[in-house]
């Protein structure tokens, strides 16, 4: 939960003047003069924070807890709203009239604070730097916290080169997988938090995110995730006849759960159940609600599908709870954070040898030393990643995560071959399995096939909206070696709307700005390349990327040389 957001918009001002800008918390907006600009609510929060005590010292600790309250950041994402916000401001760090770097402390906001000033009047919508900030895992403040905060999380998410992800209008697919009419459609709602601590939040995204997760191991079911209340619903929404919902409430060691089924062309609720037990009983609350839902559910279960749902990553708590810290400190995407995630899954085997997903986890963690350049020896570290991923699909065959997992490896071996078979397995595991649509379709545009590509993604888009930044960044990518910069651009936007750091969509941005012949917007893109990695260079970034098809990578290249990178 965004709640320094969320708290910021509940005060009693409606805009506050800083400086010589006049600040619109509500809007994400500041204005001066007829200048007017959007910036991202990130950086709203943390200039919010700053202004409600101007002329103090807040240390970096101070403004992480406030700011992104509940989750595991680096450093790096603070700096980088520092660095956003003064480039907005037309502040600097070495003579700064706004925000004053203290070494070793913090920040301070040493410019005046008006907060007499009244609205400012609805300004246009200013689109050159769009972009929500990174979110990073959950940081760990409770054990009943760490069992259920990142239950489910999408692994694509945790691996692509851009991080993070919300929910998404769905754009609707022109082509998609055919299904049969008469498969029962149910859209998952998110659970809904009672309270507003934001590991209220969480623990309600866990557990939607299993629900998800289970009900897609059922072969009669086409699941969808994350379709939330829209002014124009989806095709999906439209098309389903069952919508479950609830709400989550942890209070102390207690898990109160309250789900309900409806039937919406009879237009009728068709089962309701309330679970209020101790929160070390998490495993036995989401296997007696899957069962209860599948049986008034009108579909056949398997014995097959039975055994895959009886079959959890573990059953040790400890264990689950380590793996979870290692999710976590993985989404970080620092070479320390990465370390200390491969950490965690040792620990976890340690605790349940038999965990086959903490053995994905490591070459998950292999994997990202090789793809990120953190590895001496980048060859060796995909043979590892090779061997820990072929460890879990031993251990359990039936694990859509480690099909993925070998799918993934795979594809930074540029063995797309392999990669798409392992997915294809992922997918008879699990039909509705979005992250394995979103890699296979991001395969078809590194082995130069994107239009192959693109309905695989909008069926990604369509069953896990949730990571919309990713899946938009590889239809941006699909669009632009297709030479449709407009579309490009489009879903290029829709992810930095949702990931203002994801550099690789940045990257795209820039290549389609120059395609379509809008240099000055191309140089900005090329600036925000230059604030998020310095050292960027376009032939190492290139070195390790899977992009097989030649022609594809030497047009990318020349267009980024073009461009000065």
């Amino acid at each position: 939960m965004e709640a320094l957001g969320q708290r910021i918009k509940t005060q009693s001002y409606a805009a506050l003047r800083i400086g010589q800008w006049c600040v619109a918390p509500d809007l994400n907006q500041m204005s001066r003069d007829e200048q007017v600009i959007h910036i991202e609510p990130k950086a709203m929060a943390v200039l919010i924070h700053l202004a409600s005590r101007p002329g103090e010292v807040t240390s970096r600790d101070a403004l992480l807890d406030a700011v992104w309250p509940g989750v595991i950041v680096g450093d790096n994402a603070l700096t980088q709203v520092i660095i956003k916000l003064r480039k907005a401001l037309g502040d600097t760090a070495r003579e700064p009239t706004y925000i004053q770097a203290i070494s070793k402390k913090g920040y301070r906001l040493i410019a005046t604070v008006d907060r007499s000033i009244g609205a400012p009047d609805p300004a246009p919508v200013w689109h050159a730097a769009p972009g929500t900030p990174r979110r990073g895992a959950t940081r760990w403040t409770s054990a009943a916290l760490a069992i259920v905060m990142l239950a489910g999380a999408s692994s694509w998410y945790l691996l692509q080169r851009g991080p993070g992800g919300d929910t998404p209008n769905v754009i609707a697919s022109r082509t998609e997988p055919s299904r049969t009419a008469a498969q029962p459609t149910v859209i998952v709602k998110p659970l809904e938090a009672v309270g507003t601590e934001a590991q209220q939040s969480l623990m309600a995204r866990a557990i939607t995110a299993d629900l998800v997760t289970d009900l897609s191991k059922i072969s009669g079911l086409s699941i969808a995730s994350g379709l939330q209340d829209q002014d124009q619903p989806s095709s999906d929404a439209q098309r389903a006849r069952y919508v479950l919902a609830g709400t989550v409430q942890g209070d102390g060691d207690r898990l109160r759960l309250q789900v309900l089924l409806t039937d919406v062309v009879a237009g009728r609720q068709l089962w309701s159940q309330r679970f209020d037990r101790n929160a070390k009983d998490l495993f036995a609350v989401q296997d007696d609600l899957v069962r209860s839902i599948l049986a008034v559910l009108p579909v056949k279960v398997s014995e097959a599908e039975t055994l895959r749902l009886a079959q959890r990553y573990t059953r040790n708590l400890h264990a689950y709870q380590l793996f979870l810290r290692a999710q976590a400190a993985l989404l970080v995407r620092r070479p320390a954070q990465n370390e200390l995630a491969r950490e965690m899954y040792w620990n976890a085997i340690h605790a349940d040898p038999t965990f086959s997903r903490a053995y994905a986890g490591l070459a998950m963690t292999y994997a990202m030393d090789y793809q990120q350049g953190w590895a001496v020896d980048g060859d060796s570290a995909l043979t590892r990643a090779l061997e820990f991923a072929k460890t879990s699909e031993q251990m359990t065959p039936g694990l859509p995560e480690a099909q993925w997992a070998l799918g993934f490896v795979h594809t930074q071996r540029r063995k797309h071959d392999e990669a798409l078979r392992h997915l294809d397995s992922a997918l008879r595991l699990n039909a509705s399995y979005a992250d394995a649509y979103a890699l296979k379709g991001g395969i078809y545009t590194y082995i130069g096939r994107p239009a192959e590509g693109v309905p695989l993604l909008r069926t990604a888009l369509r069953l896990n909206p949730d990571a919309g930044s990713l899946y938009f960044l590889l239809l941006g990518r699909a669009y632009y070696f297709l030479g449709d910069s407009e579309q490009a651009r489009v879903n290029l936007d829709h992810a930095l709307q949702r990931n203002s750091e994801n550099l690789e969509a940045r990257i795209y941005l820039a290549a389609a700005h120059r395609l379509a012949g809008q240099r000055d917007a191309a140089a900005w893109q090329v600036d925000e390349i230059r604030t998020l990695e310095p050292a960027f260079d376009v032939r190492n970034w290139l070195a390790s990327y899977p992009m097989t098809d030649r022609g594809q990578k030497e047009r990318l290249m020349n267009a980024l040389l073009d461009l000065g990178l």
